[in-house]
């Protein structure tokens, strides 16, 4: 039995002080206890680390790789472009030395669990490695050597466009059809069995990747969930859609989908005021990446009206720009304040604005994932992010300021320590293997940038 103790700690019922926490073997929480003020050592604020919804790992090699403007006016169109030629030079062993990096930087900044939005399955020219589930089992390993919390989501790919289009060059890595994905799925799930708390989800790429009439037969490949899938991120995808299929994205969603708990629909910017309400109502859960949506220029999701009908909302790092909890808050918060020209659009009258976007975030991070994390609760799994609560940032700060300051001001740079599992894997704001991990990477992007 671990036994951790902190001097403050978000619980559930709210704030409490001298805070001791037993793990049991499993990684979860056995019991917690306030007030005990022993001699026993403490450190800093507790707070349940935040589920990292949606990542492709894989892009945090090319971050910053596509900041050049073309001939043309740049989109997301064309920064696909540039993610298509970086992923069609990587090998199963970069892919692993790029994600264990990522993974490094999502536990340094407050992330404990990560969904992998895992599409890039096979090898150039769309012919399947001899373990045909070698990419995921490379994802695998990375988050083993980390110790980060894993919920994988192999992708089906199966069409170029609405028009049902053969897959580009670069897109025969991600190609499959029904039956190739089925055993992908179940090779994958074979590599999960290594790791004691993973999680097996399925992920319909897009619209405009997968056709309706297979829509429902891929989903049966994993019929419990979770099931994640990009929607309404570019306008010119609705358009399409309204094209092809008579209906936007997110309204043939949720006329032909059944969208309730088990899903997340990722970006969902682009929809009219029926339709957010709608998805509210579902309880499918929206899949925020407020930095790479600022980075592509999708637009900005209708956080307002979204939160004002009870929606269910987590945020993940998607491209992996730029990897932190609280800067992913921090730019919902401040998109909806460009938005609507106001500040704190997505607080409630008279409390903390910050509160309520890490709750919510930690709440239905943990509901896409289908994960036991995201509380500070007895039967949960003991993922903690501790903040230095004598950092410039927060010193002088107390329960909700605090948060506030760690989330509008403080970021990576006030976090201490993060446990996943009751495991602590990063300690002084360094992950315990950070120098191997990110020497490997280094090597990997010194072939790779050319």
């Amino acid at each position: 039995m671990i036994k951790l103790r902190f001097d403050k700690a978000l619980l559930p019922t709210g704030w409490a002080e001298n805070v001791a926490i037993d793990v049991a073997d499993d990684g979860t929480i056995a019991k917690i206890e306030t007030d005990q003020r022993d001699t026993s050592p403490s450190s800093g604020v507790a707070l349940p680390g935040l589920p990292n919804l949606h990542s492709h790992c894989f892009q945090r090699g090319m971050a910053g790789l596509a900041e050049r403007r073309g001939e043309r006016a740049d989109s997301f169109w064309t920064w696909r472009e540039v993610m298509y030629s970086f992923l069609e030079r990587l090998t199963p062993d970069d892919v692993e030395a790029i994600a264990a990096q990522a993974c490094v930087e999502m536990l340094e900044g407050g992330f404990t669990a990560l969904g992998e939005f895992h599409y890039l399955h096979h090898a150039p020219g769309g012919t399947a490695y001899d373990d045909i589930a070698e990419m995921a089992g490379r994802i695998v390993e990375a988050t083993r050597a980390t110790g980060i919390g894993l919920t994988l989501l192999p992708v089906f790919y199966g069409e170029n466009g609405f028009e049902g289009e053969p897959l580009s060059p670069a897109q025969l890595r991600f190609g499959n059809d029904p039956e190739r994905f089925a055993r992908l799925l179940e090779a994958s799930r074979t590599h999960l069995a290594t790791l004691p708390d993973a999680q097996l989800g399925i992920a319909p790429h897009s619209l405009r990747a997968i056709r309706p009439e297979m829509f429902n037969d891929v989903l049966t490949l994993c019929p419990s969930g979770p099931f994640h899938i990009h929607a309404a991120e570019q306008t010119k995808e609705v358009e399409e859609c309204v094209a092809a299929l008579g209906a936007r994205p997110v309204e043939w969603l949720l006329e032909n989908a059944a969208l309730d708990r088990r899903w997340c629909l990722v970006h969902a910017t682009h929809m009219l005021p029926e339709e957010t309400e709608g998805l509210a109502r579902s309880g499918a859960v929206a899949g925020l990446c407020p930095i790479t949506e600022a980075s592509l220029g999708d637009g900005i999701f209708d956080g307002t009206r979204f939160l004002s009908a009870s929606g269910a909302f987590g945020v993940g790092s998607d491209s992996n720009v730029l990897i932190s909890a609280a800067e992913e808050l921090r730019m919902l918060e401040y998109s909806q304040r460009l938005k609507e020209r106001a500040r704190n659009v997505l607080g409630e009258p008279a409390l903390s604005t910050g509160r309520r976007l890490y709750e919510g975030a930690a709440t239905g991070g943990a509901q896409a994932l289908a994960r036991p994390i995201g509380r500070l609760k007895v039967g949960c799994r003991a993922d903690i992010v501790v903040l230095d609560q004598d950092h410039p940032t927060l010193v002088g700060r107390e329960d909700d300021r605090l948060l506030d300051s760690y989330i509008f001001t403080g970021g990576p740079a006030a976090i201490a320590d993060v446990y996943v599992g009751g495991e602590k894997k990063v300690e002084s704001g360094r992950h315990i293997a950070r120098t191997e991990i990110r020497a490997r990477f280094a090597e990997t992007m010194r072939r790779l940038v050319p």
